[in-house]
């Protein structure tokens, strides 16, 4: 399936730029969500109609998050939860948690954009954790987890 990207999209491609996807992931996500479109002619020629006001709505949301990672990029997030003797929590601090935290501490974050590769924090001590704010901005956030 071919498809017209209305914004840029991490590993795929940039604005504008018509690439080949598998039928599902074509029909099931890019299309609903917004982000791209099927590349009929009249779509084309409705993209290149609007084409700027995309750009400037990309622009925009580029400049938020940039803006996002100046305020996240100093701070330091702490956690308390109850854990053994050894330093292993009972359970575990996910990405709700996390978005939580700094969601109190003044920033918004969605929990969509923390990536925590290895899976959710189940130690006591410092992690870094990196969050997605966009497809060309990404900052790493201090977390620190202490026992109750």
């Amino acid at each position: 399936m071919e498809v017209i990207l209305l914004e840029k999209i991490e590993h795929l491609g940039a604005m504008g730029d018509r690439v080949r996807v598998k039928p599902g992931y074509g029909r099931n996500f890019l299309i609903p969500q917004g982000k791209a479109a099927s590349a009929t002619a009249e779509n084309i020629a409705a993209f290149e109609a609007r084409r700027a006001d995309l750009e400037q709505a990309a622009a925009a949301a580029l400049a938020t998050a940039q803006a996002r990672r100046d305020q996240l990029a100093g701070l330091i997030i702490r956690l308390s939860a109850k854990a053994g003797d050894e330093g292993k929590l009972f359970g575990s601090v996910g990405t709700v948690d996390v978005a939580h935290a700094v969601t109190a501490a003044g920033v918004r974050l969605e929990r969509h954009e923390i990536r925590l590769p290895n899976g959710p924090l189940r130690q006591v001590g410092e992690h870094a954790v990196r969050l997605h704010l966009h497809s060309d901005v990404n900052v790493e956030l201090k977390l620190v987890i202490e026992a109750e």
